[in-house]
């Protein structure tokens, strides 16, 4: 097993991001053939609904739904049926991916090939050039460590921009710890028009509000999460004596009996399992990813038409 590293700040591309690295990634999702993509959000089980935006078509009406914007009840409908029915939309503007960022301090970790902050970074632009090439805008909120807003822009321009804003933003930190609902809250209240949002964390900043938040943002938007963890979060460490070095201190970490690494996997990987639950309970698509893995596929199966769960 490798060493533990966490915040050292020596400028090699396994703990800092690269933006060369991410522009790169460029070639990789221009050689996919992506589907076309399908307007509807996802809502919370396996109802689906249009949404709703600016320049918008009239498209049916159906029965009311719990959820159900109220300013779009089709009153007409509703009279001559005695039923409460809704109009549904069909937009016009193109499909608008938010990437939520997470730059919490714990993302800055990894045993394993590179930290778990810039496997997350690598991952955001590969969902950035997915969605330009699929003909989407994209655009990006960071919260914790660093606070950074990018509104969903489209062509090459909005790529280029969302990679810039990693590089930069990981570079430059401010000890920030906003919690995964505040970060969640603040999309909600933007409403700038993102009809689809990817969540990528390690799931250490998900707190007991972020349930009610995701289920709040599920009624107009559809949500995807992809989770990053270090391989020691995922399985037990083998038995022995690790050294670990945080903020220039370097201890031995003993790790012989079989509580002992139970214990120590149970507690470092508490916020990917914490948030991996939530996700599932409220029918939310998501992927956990380690360090090492190959992040395209995992981006392929959450942005494509309908998700993907593990």
């Amino acid at each position: 097993m490798n060493a533990v590293v966490t915040n050292q700040a020596d400028g090699d591309g396994r703990v800092r991001v690269s933006l060369a690295e991410l522009i790169a990634l460029r070639g990789r999702v221009a050689r996919l053939a992506l589907p076309p993509q399908d307007s509807r959000a996802t809502r919370v089980g396996t109802q689906t609904s249009r949404l709703y935006g600016r320049g918008m078509d009239y498209a049916e009406s159906r029965a009311y739904q719990p959820g159900d914007d109220v300013r779009r009840l089709d009153w007409r409908l509703t009279a001559r049926s005695g039923r409460l029915h809704t109009k549904l939309f069909q937009e016009e503007r193109e499909g608008q991916l938010l990437l939520l960022f997470d730059q919490h301090p714990s993302m800055r970790f990894g045993t394993r090939v590179r930290f778990k902050s810039v496997q997350a970074a690598r991952a955001a632009a590969l969902a950035a050039w997915h969605a330009v090439k699929a003909g989407e805008r994209v655009g990006m909120m960071v919260f914790g460590e660093s606070s950074y807003l990018q509104r969903p822009r489209g062509g090459l321009r909005g790529a280029l921009d969302v990679c810039g804003a990693l590089a930069k933003c990981d570079a430059a930190t401010r000890g920030q710890n906003q919690p995964l609902s505040q970060a969640l809250q603040h999309v909600i209240k933007l409403q700038h028009g993102a009809n689809r949002v990817l969540l990528i964390s390690d799931g250490q900043s998900s707190d007991q509000a972020s349930r009610d938040r995701l289920l709040e943002m599920l009624r107009h938007t559809a949500v995807r999460v992809l989770i990053v963890a270090d391989a020691l979060e995922l399985q037990l460490a083998p038995a022995g004596s690790y050294p670990v070095e945080h903020a220039g201190q370097r201890q031995r970490l003993g790790l012989q009996s079989q509580s002992q690494r139970e214990a120590f996997r149970q507690n470092l990987g508490e916020g990917q399992a914490r948030l991996a639950a939530m996700a599932a309970s409220l029918g939310i698509p998501h992927r956990i990813i380690d360090t090492a893995a190959d992040p395209l596929d995992a981006i392929i199966a959450l942005l494509r038409n309908g998700g993907g769960r593990r």
